[in-house]
């Protein structure tokens, strides 16, 4: 699943200036799962974690996975997020865990990083010279 993530990612780059970033995580443990922490505030910690708020126009996004539960949540950025709404994030993960729960993963992901990446077109459209500020690769934990 994680190879065709990744070559989902690569093209569609090109067609906007913000950063997506794909992260699946098996199932919570240690500190997270002792700590009571939810797929939303797991997110919230990673999209911190790989600095996902470090671009020159905020548009970074991650794509939260979290196997164990099927649920899947959206980390936008300020700058994404204040042009695209809470509403679209919103719209978004329920899609992609209707698919996960149906085991097709590959196409709950897709179809998430798909969504995303409409909104970044609409909102971030590619500039001449788009500088790729964070890894595209899925981070798999």
């Amino acid at each position: 699943m994680v190879n065709h993530i990744a070559v989902a990612l690569v093209p569609q780059a090109t067609n906007h200036a913000g950063e997506v970033r794909f992260v699946v995580e098996g199932a919570l443990d240690g500190a997270p799962l002792l700590g009571g922490q939810t797929a939303n505030e797991r997110a919230l910690a990673l999209f911190s974690q790989l600095r996902m708020w470090d671009t020159e126009h905020n548009t970074g996004v991650s794509i939260y996975l979290l196997l164990a539960d099927c649920a899947g949540e959206i980390v936008a950025d300020r700058g994404i997020h204040a042009k695209a709404g809470p509403h679209t994030w919103v719209a978004i993960c329920p899609e992609m865990e209707a698919a996960f729960k149906a085991a097709k993963f590959e196409s709950g992901a897709l179809r998430g990083i798909q969504a995303v990446t409409r909104q970044m077109v609409d909102h971030f459209p590619a500039a001449a010279r788009n500088a790729n500020e964070l890894p595209d690769s899925p981070w798999v934990i």
